[in-house]
């Protein structure tokens, strides 16, 4: 397996530990202060892998659709990972903390609107990723070398655009609240 891509697979499980242990410290060990540290430590993970795919990459290695995945990794953690945490946070003081309000399901504009916001953070991913990619793309200054870079940037474009028509489709035709028997 690319090393790359076992990287990115620590990285997320790394993520998740930190969230989980970030949680547990502050509702079941009652620490909120090493639960908030391990909450704000999790942009670190993002800057491992920022530097370890940059070494490879400045070795001489040719970019990989893995090295790609590194790149939009990074831009999503960033642009998700603050609502990711608080997503988490709702749940685990919820449901294991039994702390807190139920999460509710949105309807109607309130759900139009949610999907118009993930939409934005997905824009806000793509500009960092694409960002990153295109960065990599004039260092290395290489077509062959960089050609997985943007065969996948161009891929990111349209499931961007596609991911905008879902979005914003919400507006249009509101997602309504399933009554019971119907």
């Amino acid at each position: 397996m690319n090393s790359i891509i076992v990287l990115i697979i620590l990285c997320e499980v790394g993520f998740w530990v930190f969230i989980a242990a970030g949680l547990i410290s502050r509702y079941v060990l009652k620490l909120p202060k090493v639960g908030m540290a391990l909450l704000g430590a999790t942009p670190l993970i993002d800057l491992i892998l920022l530097i370890a795919t940059g070494f490879d990459l400045a070795r001489g290695s040719t970019a990989t659709v893995p090295h790609a995945i590194a790149a939009i990794y990074i831009g999503v953690s960033l642009a998700y990972g603050k609502s990711m945490i608080r997503w988490a946070d709702q749940r685990f003081a919820y449901y294991i903390a039994k702390q807190g309000e139920k999460p509710k399901k949105l309807y109607g504009r309130e759900h139009a609107r949610k999907e118009a916001k993930g939409w934005l953070q997905h824009l806000l991913a793509y500009i960092i990723g694409a960002g990153l990619l295109l960065a990599v793309i004039y260092w290395i200054n290489d077509a062959g070398r960089t050609e997985a870079l943007a065969n996948v940037l161009r891929i990111w474009s349209i499931i961007l655009g596609i991911d905008f028509l879902i979005s914003f489709s919400y507006t249009l035709f509101p997602k309504k609240e399933k009554h019971a028997g119907s």
